[in-house]
């Protein structure tokens, strides 16, 4: 994204110590869940191979950008994104439409004139931001 948004030392904190609370309370049940159903190596491999879609999907280019964008607008027009990821306009239309088709995103058409189109983000974008946020976090992104 072409801004950062800068915390305050005292919010940051206050961030980092609930990201690391949420992270713990995420490795238990995870550990939990390995132990009870005695996963094996084989298993484990399936089961990370079938997530490979969806993080290889994530992980391009603009997708949790855009993502991270409707999360703090809540709702957003094209031009809108385009102007603050300095994106061309086939490209971004590209990754609404996957992300749209995904279940991340919603689009509504606002008849005109002129026609608008507004996105906002599916509960399924929602959770996918706030999950992404200690690793934007950790990476010094925000």
């Amino acid at each position: 994204m072409s801004t950062s948004l800068t915390l305050s030392a005292e919010f940051r904190k206050i961030v980092e110590a609930r990201m690391n609370q949420v992270l713990k309370g995420i490795e238990s049940i995870f550990n939990e869940i390995i132990e009870k159903q005695k996963i094996t190596p084989t298993e484990l491999k399936d089961e990370v191979e079938s997530l490979q879609e969806s993080f290889n999907f994530l992980f391009q280019k603009w997708s949790l950008e855009i993502l991270y964008i409707l999360m703090l607008k809540d709702c957003i027009g094209f031009s809108e994104i385009k102007k603050i990821l300095s994106v061309n306009s086939r490209t971004l239309s590209d990754k609404l439409k996957m992300l749209q088709k995904h279940g991340y995103i919603t689009r509504n058409i606002i008849t005109g004139p002129p026609l608008r189109v507004e996105y906002f983000l599916m509960p399924k974008g929602k959770n996918t931001v706030l999950l992404a946020l200690p690793l934007l976090y950790y990476s010094g992104s925000v």
